[in-house]
């Protein structure tokens, strides 16, 4: 039955007006993990979305990567995992063009009405970080680079982790970066990645064959609003997802996939504007423009009690190794992709910050947010970055990230910095999911384990 006035949405009937065929649409919440959580609806039920919400159980925030509940997050027994109320992300509701009939919305929980949840909502955590720099006249303006393998779903099936097979029937087997042939060799995926992009609104640019076979980059346009580049991101990854499953594969966003070849990273490239949309690392010389600087040092000084959202997962840490494209260190450069916050060559007007730390399997909203908080604390508290790494940076000593997860997990539940930008629930929910995962991760006994001691021992 269809509700009424006044309890229908106008944004919502002039969409089902336009898509009579839909039978169904995907309510989603992105998780602290990254991993989209939520129900599918009827059609008809969207009004009540956007008029009064649409309660979600508490612990919906709660879960590890296997969709169970960790009690000790608190958002579970004791709040009798309670009903809390989500809202839709505006321009958000988008057809889904990879599934028949089928639409999609995301939704964030209300900061009053969604409590204890919206605690622990990462989209509300980068919201509000970005009204804290708004509020200092400094205007976020970014883009999210997604590193990811295609991978043989029939392979899968079987137990192996392969490549996928190209168009002419061909595994993806040599490295072969930035190939033309590749990318042509997959052209009905790409095809069907830029039709539905076209579809959904999403601004997704440049492809390129990455360092690995099978491993593959879009880029997306740069936004003004740094909220809306990161929704951006949410749906574009699904998007991935959804096509390569169409056309026989998998889109895959671990970080470290393969031992023997290049993970996966989250390349967030990142500049500041004022009120009237001039770029404030656009000013003088590099080397003399103080936002710049100082945004790159409070980076630079935040990113070790942040190593636990841009690497979330034990597969994360064995991305970075020397000479491999992810960072091993605190360093910046200019030109330089072998440090960790990078200033691309190109005119003033477009000069920003590539931030590199982070995976393809962390979670956008609180890598972006981490990032700023980062670029606001180095302002305010008026940070340098010191000297530019010329050439390898690989071989530098100081400032050596944290490679180790209980010591990312350490950091973080001990930070000043993440409880004052995050909160101190969040900052608690977190730790809690993490230590949990940490800890079953590193008591199961895998066949590594095995293979190594099983008669050696």
């Amino acid at each position: 039955m269809q509700p009424t006035a006044p309890n229908r949405s106008a944004e919502v009937t002039s969409f089902l007006a336009a898509h009579p065929t839909l039978t169904q649409v995907a309510l989603i919440l992105t998780d602290i993990n990254g991993i989209a959580r939520g129900k599918f609806l009827r059609p008809h039920e969207l009004h009540g979305l956007y008029t009064s919400g649409r309660p979600l159980p508490s612990s919906i925030l709660s879960l590890n990567p296997l969709g169970e509940d960790v009690d000790t997050t608190g958002l579970v027994w004791e709040v009798a995992d309670m009903d809390c109320i989500s809202r839709p992300v505006p321009n958000s509701l988008k057809l889904s063009p990879w599934l028949p009939n089928t639409a999609q919305v995301l939704v964030s929980m209300d900061k009053v009405a969604g409590m204890p949840a919206a605690a622990a909502d990462p989209r509300l955590k980068l919201v509000d970080i970005v009204n804290v720099l708004r509020a200092d006249n400094l205007h976020p303006v970014l883009a999210c680079e997604l590193e990811f393998y295609l991978l043989d779903a029939s392979a899968w099936k079987q137990g192996k982790v392969i490549p996928a097979t190209t168009t002419y029937g061909l595994p993806l087997t040599q490295t072969q970066v930035y190939s033309v042939d590749d990318l042509e060799a997959m052209r009905p995926f790409f095809a069907d990645i830029y039709k539905y992009c076209a579809v959904q609104g999403l601004p997704a640019e440049t492809a390129i064959s990455e360092y690995a076979p099978g491993q593959f980059e879009i880029t997306l346009l740069h936004r003004k609003d740094a909220v809306q580049a990161v929704d951006e991101a949410i749906q574009f990854k699904r998007l991935i997802k959804g096509v390569a499953e169409q056309h026989g594969m998998i889109a895959c966003f671990m970080a470290k996939p393969f031992s023997d070849r290049a993970g996966s990273g989250m390349h967030i490239h990142i500049s500041l504007n004022d009120e009237n949309g001039m770029n404030l690392m656009s000013a003088g010389e590099i080397d003399t423009n103080k936002i710049l600087l100082h945004s790159i040092g409070g980076m630079a000084a935040s990113v070790q009690d942040s190593m636990a959202i841009f690497a979330p997962h034990a597969n994360s840490y064995r991305r970075f190794k020397a000479n491999s494209y992810a960072p091993t260190a605190a360093t910046w450069g200019i030109n330089n992709r072998s440090v960790t916050f990078r200033v691309p060559n190109g005119s003033p007007a477009s000069r920003h910050v590539e931030h590199r730390a982070s995976g393809a399997d962390a979670n956008p909203y609180l890598a972006v947010a981490a990032v700023l908080a980062g670029m606001h604390r180095g302002i305010r508290e008026k940070l340098h970055p010191g000297k530019p790494a010329e050439g390898n940076a690989y071989g530098t000593q100081a400032n050596t990230l944290p490679l180790n997860w209980y010591e990312t997990l350490k950091n973080f539940e001990q930070s000043a910095f993440i409880q004052e930008y995050f909160g101190e629930a969040f900052q608690r929910i977190f730790s809690a999911l993490k230590r949990e995962e940490c800890e079953a991760y590193n008591t199961h006994v895998s066949e590594l384990d095995h293979r190594w001691h099983l008669r050696l021992a």
